[in-house]
């Protein structure tokens, strides 16, 4: 195993679960999980403030923009003598670059930033997609944040209507649709233990670890 590279992506509704998951399956493998601190590691890389990334990341929440349009990465940067080198979308083709980068040189587990359509053509690449019933998720973000039920259905549906749109924009593909992951998993069903040793066995099955 210790020869070999592999990255867990997983896509996820809120509520689901992924991230808990997702640090449950890096501490068994004692490999890295990222999420939004792969603002830093893009911003070291392109000399862009890591304060932009994050302002990219709020400015998209809020726009409209991704309802009418998209801008489909294709794993091209621009230049920094480029106007629009701090552009959204340039700060999107930065964090693809540093997620291709990573795959290159480690194994680790990503949660959300497309990464699964940014490591398409990635060979040791396990795509994951973390799900549950409304319900549950509305019952794990009460408990977790301490919201009343009315301000968890509002986040859970916040968070879900941003990154259906955020992964349509940038790979013109359906973020829930089951044919942009290699397995799909419901943790209304399953255990989040389930899901690691599910995990676990398909990485054996694909001879990734």
């Amino acid at each position: 195993m210790a020869d070999k590279k592999f990255v867990v992506t997983l896509g996820r509704t809120c509520g689901s679960g992924a991230s808990i998951i997702g640090k449950m399956l890096a501490d068994e493998f004692l490999i890295d999980f990222y999420d939004k601190n792969i603002l830093r590691l893009a911003s070291d890389d392109s000399g862009i403030s890591e304060a932009l990334f994050a302002q990219a990341d709020e400015t998209t929440r809020k726009s409209l923009l991704y309802s009418v349009t998209q801008k489909i990465y294709n794993g091209e940067t621009i230049p920094p003598e480029s106007p629009d080198y701090t552009k959204n979308g340039n700060l999107f083709a930065f964090q693809a670059k540093v997620i291709k980068e990573l795959a290159e040189r480690e194994s680790f587990v990503i949660i959300g930033r497309a990464a699964d359509h940014i490591l398409k053509d990635h060979g040791n690449v396990l795509s994951i997609f973390i799900y549950a019933p409304l319900e549950k998720c509305i019952r794990t973000e009460m408990n977790r944040l301490s919201l009343t039920r009315k301000e968890a259905e509002k986040r859970i549906a916040e968070q879900d209507k941003y990154r259906r749109a955020y992964y349509k924009y940038n790979t013109g593909k359906d973020w829930e649709s089951p044919y942009n992951y290699d397995l799909c998993l419901n943790t209304g069903e399953l255990s989040y233990e389930d899901c690691v040793e599910i995990i676990k066995s398909h990485l054996k099955i694909r001879g990734l670890i």
